[in-house]
């Protein structure tokens, strides 16, 4: 008898899917290309088709009104692909759906001055091109309460997400990996890859290592590339990242002083 008189057509299940969120400030498409620009270097590819949800809870009151064709051309430019609006007052609602956007609804989130548009990392980050899956708990990782801890290397195009706690890696991660956590990161080993702490807006979060050359860090959705390669006086000894404000600092583990 055929394996296919067993098989549903069709399974739902819960799955974890990582999506970042663009915080806007203004509305103005100029502004906001030119803060995208800033952020990626310029860069067409600097994310990987990741899903986004637009959040517009910073957007003054009685701003200029938003042309959504505009919004979501200028982020798919730059490889984020927008699934979602966050903070949209209801008599947005008809729009946004009417351009293929859901609709979600969260607490307003702090409001970034780093540039008009942030873009912060926040649980939702997968779209067209799928993005890599994310890592809840493999089977090489310890899952204790508050705390992700992976013993193995995070390899290239691989992803892993703390939800709602630390994150503890104990191997390298390579070029092209991502780390995410609500909580704070700790590697104990080299930092490579990217790096996105208090992911859920958590401001007080921090990001550790022995030893770093990152391509991006991030804390509660404030960015710092480092395309010029990380600050030499800091790469080769333990370092700690931290938000002060609405600058990312980088300061040795047991030092006050800051690049």
């Amino acid at each position: 008898m055929s394996n296919s008189l067993f098989q549903k057509p069709i399974e739902i299940k819960i799955s974890t899917v990582v999506a970042v969120s663009a915080i806007l400030s203004t509305a103005d498409r100029i502004a906001l290309g030119a803060a995208l620009n800033d952020m990626t270097g310029g860069s067409a590819d600097f994310f990987e088709d990741d899903l986004t949800v637009i959040d517009i809870g910073a957007l003054p009151p009685g701003g200029e009104a938003i042309d959504w064709d505009a919004i979501i051309a200028l982020l798919k430019k730059y490889r984020l692909n927008p699934v979602a609006v966050r903070n949209a007052p209801p008599e947005m609602a008809a729009a946004i759906l009417a351009h293929g956007l859901s609709l979600e609804t969260a607490a307003k989130p702090r409001k970034e001055a780093e540039a008009p548009a942030a873009v912060a990392p926040a649980p939702a980050p997968a779209a067209p091109k799928p993005a890599p899956a994310p890592v809840a708990a493999p089977a090489t990782a310890v899952v204790s309460p508050g705390t992700l801890i992976i013993d193995t290397p995070v390899r290239a195009g691989q992803r892993i997400y703390a939800r709602g706690c630390d994150l503890i890696v104990t191997a390298v991660v390579n070029n092209g990996a991502e780390l995410i956590a609500d909580g704070s990161i700790h590697v104990y080993n080299t930092l490579n890859g990217r790096a996105l702490a208090g992911a859920s807006g958590n401001a007080d979060a921090r990001i550790f290592a022995m030893a770093m050359a990152p391509e991006l860090l991030s804390i509660a959705g404030v960015y710092r590339t480092f395309e010029d390669g990380f600050p030499a006086e800091f790469s080769r000894v333990p370092a700690q990242i931290r938000l002060v404000g609405d600058r990312i600092d980088i300061l040795p583990v047991n030092s006050v002083s800051r690049a």
